[in-house]
């Protein structure tokens, strides 16, 4: 039989990482159970000293747990992963594991309004002082790199304004200070974009988003080579535990079967829509990684094989008109999250990026009339439709 490393995305997303038990069930098995039982008391002792690699514990690992996380590193192409309970335990356990009191992180400013707070609030706590600077602006990478800089960390495309990090560029810049460097690539998704190809360390997905796709479960996975996630990463896991539940791992992998071909819709549709915004004289500002007027096209083009299911757009009249025209919208629905079947409209300002404070949020791009747009499922001509509907109402 071919190799799974060999296989397309599509066929590893079906079939990768698959464990059967004895009743050789045709879907993954779901194995709801908090420990596992040992014949004898010597077995348990090899367990857990580890001479002998069965489970212990779901806290550390788990039969259908393991299962997406091995399913995610071949699409991902890394060594080793572990999945958590949501996108932030995956952001937050792998800047909390990577330093220690004393160490400095770089971090692009462009960030989800909770991954800046861990950024500027949690970490400092601890003793990590961080520095924020303008991920498209390799000379702050590189002014703001310390003696103790030890981790950096960006999100391409970001959210919620799909500006483009030169990931390459800001990997040659961290491995250059000794430092690791972690990627967000929730947006582009890992069919659009393979950051540890492009030279990061270490990789972070909320799987909430597209993985899941479908609005069901909270989810997030950490990715890298296998010595830092074996050596580094468990031990923080394996101790505080931000695990990832059976059930939702479960729910995970149903997802990845159907990953390729909603991606790759969304994308298209997003697309479309993209255009047709660019054109309407409502919206001053339109980003879409697609394009080749968005900000970074040319970096975009380098490290990204399509443009993105979200586009960013904003309307003339600010806070009033972005307001009118979501409320005016029939079939794409208010909400904070993306990736989904349905497509979700947000105004960042006073959701995800509420907590920001507003002279940042400006220096960011995100105004008033700025919206956040994740194209889902439907008909994209429905969809069109529905914006233009809405475009009328303001």
């Amino acid at each position: 039989m071919t190799n799974d490393k060999d296989w397309h995305p599509a066929t590893r997303l079906v079939h990768g990482g698959t464990t059967r038990s004895a009743f050789n069930e045709t879907s993954e098995a779901l194995f709801l159970t908090q420990g596992f039982v040992y014949p004898d008391a010597e077995s348990a002792e090899a367990r857990f000293n580890g001479e002998d690699p069965g489970f212990v514990y779901s806290r550390y690992a788990n039969p259908t747990v393991s299962m997406f996380e091995e399913r995610m590193c071949l699409l991902e192409g890394a060594g080793a992963a572990r999945a958590t309970a949501s996108g932030m335990a995956a952001v937050t356990s792998a800047l909390l594991a990577s330093v220690k009191a004393g160490d400095h992180i770089v971090a692009a400013k462009a960030l989800f309004g909770s991954c800046r707070y861990v950024a500027e609030t949690v970490l400092p706590r601890f003793g990590v002082e961080a520095t924020m600077v303008d991920g498209a602006n390799l000379d702050e990478w590189k002014a703001a790199v310390r003696p103790n800089t030890r981790v950096m960390f960006l999100e391409s495309p970001t959210n919620p304004t799909l500006d483009i990090v030169d990931i390459a560029a800001v990997a040659d810049i961290a491995h250059e200070a000794g430092a690791r460097l972690v990627v967000d690539n929730v947006f582009a998704t890992a069919l659009w974009q393979s950051p540890l190809a492009l030279g990061a360390d270490v990789v972070v997905y909320s799987a909430t988003k597209h993985i899941d796709g479908q609005g069901r479960c909270l989810g997030g996975v950490v990715l890298s080579d296998e010595e830092w996630i074996e050596k580094e990463f468990h031990p923080f896991y394996k101790h505080t535990g931000p695990s990832m539940s059976p059930f939702n791992a479960w729910v995970m992998l149903k997802g990845l079967e159907t990953l390729p071909m909603r991606i790759e819709r969304q994308t298209q549709s997003a697309g479309r829509i993209a255009d047709f915004l660019a054109e309407n004289k409502a919206v001053t500002r339109l980003i879409y990684p697609g394009r080749d007027d968005h900000p970074q096209a040319a970096v975009a083009k380098k490290q990204m094989r399509g443009g993105s299911t979200l586009v960013a757009f904003e309307l003339a009249g600010g806070k009033e008109a972005a307001f009118r025209f979501c409320n005016a919208l029939e079939i794409v629905r208010i909400s904070n999250n993306l990736g989904d079947a349905k497509s979700l409209i947000c105004h960042p300002a006073t959701t995800t990026h509420q907590s920001v404070p507003e002279t940042d949020r400006l220096e960011l791009g995100i105004n008033g009339g700025v919206l956040r747009l994740s194209v889902g499922l439907e008909d994209a001509g429905d969809l069109l439709n529905d914006i233009e509907h809405a475009l009328a109402a303001i």
